[in-house]
């Protein structure tokens, strides 16, 4: 019996359109961790500014870190985008709870969470078929 996931191809231009939007958020996102990682001043005065104290810099890097590298492994990029889902409404909270303003700052991991779901879609076939965009 065929499996009725195998029945929505991914274009060569979806699929190189997903690829570059992810490529590019796990580069932004490597970058950031590493300078977590590194206690980069940086990283360090940003987390500071935002209330948490420099303890916790390099976890949140390696966190990041992990789910970032899940994402770009295609056989768990579908569980590292849940989880860096979860991190960036982290993000999102944090923003809320300092009194950032909206745009820029609040809703800035809002657009690059929809940059990850948006390459991962246009990747990843399968993921259509789960969660269509049209009727």
């Amino acid at each position: 019996m065929e499996s009725t996931l195998a029945t929505a191809p991914t274009t060569n231009k979806k699929l190189w359109t997903g690829r570059v939007l992810s490529g590019l958020v796990v580069l932004f996102l490597l970058f950031d961790s590493v300078m977590k990682i590194l206690k980069l001043a940086p990283a360090v005065q940003g987390t500071i500014q935002l209330g948490y104290p420099e303890s916790v810099v390099v976890g949140l890097g390696i966190v990041l870190l992990v789910c970032t590298v899940l994402y770009a492994i295609p056989r768990t990029a579908i569980l590292g985008a849940i989880l860096l889902t979860g991190y960036l409404g982290g993000a999102v909270a944090t923003q809320v709870r300092v009194g950032n303003p909206l745009f820029g700052y609040v809703l800035f991991p809002v657009y690059l969470g929809i940059l990850i779901w948006a390459g991962i879609m246009l990747r990843e076939h399968r993921l259509r078929v789960l969660v269509p965009l049209r009727s």
